[in-house]
């Protein structure tokens, strides 16, 4: 199954609240941060879809917001698809997935730990790469590396 006919099943239930991009070597589906659980959620339940592997959750640093990227697998079907969700730089918030995918536990703790972009409902979103006593998130690309970290040269 394509990604426009997978588009095309979601947007019968969701109508305007997504859209599809298909103007790049990957197509995808853009999808409002309110509806990405809903959307998830149907794209892992629905015996036509069958979404049953997260493969990998990471995110994109542009210049007016953040990008949460969701690669998606259908091992029944042998199917693919991208979703993303944008979510505002200044209050970084989008629901978490990981009770559809349980994969999406680490992964959005790597996303809250790198760009601090927050998972609402997550169950342990705590750093998962850095000390906890690290300051700021260093894939933004505002960081300011700090020179010194406890007292020792970086």
């Amino acid at each position: 199954m394509t990604a426009n006919v997978i588009f095309e099943k979601l947007r019968a239930r969701f109508g305007e609240g997504i859209e599809f991009q298909d103007n790049s070597l990957l197509p995808f589906i853009k999808v409002r941060p309110d509806s990405i659980r809903k959307v998830a959620d149907i794209l892992r339940n629905n015996p036509d879809l069958g979404f049953d592997s997260l493969m990998c959750l990471t995110a994109v640093d542009n210049p007016a917001n953040f990008t949460i990227v969701y690669f998606l697998f259908s091992m029944k079907h042998q199917h693919k698809v991208t979703l993303k969700v944008e979510t505002p730089k200044d209050n970084p918030n989008v629901p978490t997935v990981e009770k559809i995918w349980s994969a999406a536990n680490w992964f959005e703790r790597e996303v809250y730990d790198l760009f601090g972009v927050k998972f609402d409902g997550h169950s342990n979103l705590v750093r998962i790469m850095l000390p906890d006593d690290w300051e700021g998130y260093p894939l933004r690309k505002d960081y300011q590396y700090p020179a010194t970290y406890r007292g020792l040269p970086l």
